[in-house]
This record gives structure tokens, sequence and C-alpha cells, in this order.
């Protein structure tokens, strides 16, 4: 009995280091912009960013680990720290590193297999998430945003949505948090007609 005990603490120890981790080590390096709460939807406007990014033939869901390692050795290489969120468009399958104030101090180039690009503001649809980063829920997230957008008429799609990733993959799925994000335009009103 004393011995089951003490297994229970330890695994409560460990699992409170493992929720301990999951929820601080991650807000240091929310660098790119502010996350959307999981559950809520909002249109917001993304900061001009540096990205670098690398493609697949297929989808994202059917290859995403073999889009991680070409970024990661690209900043590994050049010393540059990760930083959170990870961009994944879905089909066809890339992913997307947003570079922080360090890295934006170098000038980076293209790699075999890594694109850097720069964007501009973005307007999205962004729907919160907390969950395991798969297909299913980013067929949930696409639904409710395409829901969202019918029932507010002064918005629409401008392009393919897009998951964004806060979290690593030694957070607990559980525990993970994301958002879809749908480029949008704002519907502007027509003129009064002159008489």
């Amino acid at each position: 009995m004393k011995r089951l005990l003490i297994l229970g603490s330890v695994a409560l120890v460990a699992a409170g280091a493992v929720i301990w981790r999951a929820t601080t080590a991650d807000a240091a390096y929310n660098q790119a912009f502010e996350p959307t709460p999981p559950g809520e939807i909002e249109v917001k406007t993304l900061p001009p960013a540096t990205l670098i990014r690398s493609e697949s033939q297929g989808g994202y869901f059917d290859r995403s680990n073999g889009l991680f390692m070409p970024l990661f050795r690209y900043i590994q290489k050049r010393e540059i720290a990760m930083t959170t969120p990870v961009e994944a468009e879905i089909e066809p399958g890339e992913m997307a590193f947003y570079i922080g104030p360090d890295g934006r101090k170098q000038e980076l180039t293209n790699d075999p297999g890594v694109t850097v690009e720069q964007v501009g503001e973005r307007l999205v649809l962004s729907v919160g998430m907390k969950g395991s980063y798969s297909e299913e829920n980013y067929d949930k997230a696409l639904a409710k945003a395409q829901a969202w957008l019918k029932d507010n008429a002064d918005y629409q799609a401008s392009g393919d949505a897009r998951m964004i990733y806060w979290n690593g993959p030694y957070v607990p799925s559980f525990l993970k948090k994301s958002e879809l994000h749908l480029p949008v335009t704002k519907v502007s009103e027509p003129s009064p007609a002159k008489t």
C-alpha cells in the first residue's frame, strides 16, 4: 500500500510538471500575435511578418513530419530561436515558422526545401480551439468558420483556410491550443443611389 501511494505521488508530480510546462513554457514564445482563446471566434488583423515555409506534394495531414525538419534545420543552422505559432496550409501541405526578432536581424535567403517570405497585414476569421492537431478538428473548425460567415454577411472568405498551432509535441493533446484562420475581406456597403 505504501508503495502504491509513493507511485501515485510521483505520477501526480510528473503530471503537474507536464501541465506546468505546457501552460507556461510556450507562453514565452507567443511572438507573432495573440492567440484566439479556445471556443471563441473573432476577426483579427495579423501583423506583417517574416515566414520560412516548406511544401509537400500531398496534403498536410498526409505528411506533416516531412515539413517540419527542413524548417527546424534552417533555424538551427542560423541560431534563430523557435517561435510560435506554426502555420499549416492544408492542400497542398505546407508548414511555416514565424521568424522572431533575432532572425529578422539576419539576411535570410532560401535554402533547398525552404523559402523565405515577407507577408503584410492579413485580415482573418479566427476560430480558437483546444485538442489534438488532427484533420477531424480542422474539419470541425472550418465548419464553424463557414457557419459564422453565413451569419455575418459583412465579411466574405478571400482565400483558403489554414491551421495555426501554438504548442509543441510534448504538450498532451487535451491541452494543445490551435486556431483556424480563414482569410476574409470586409464587404463594403453599397453607396446610396443618386436621384
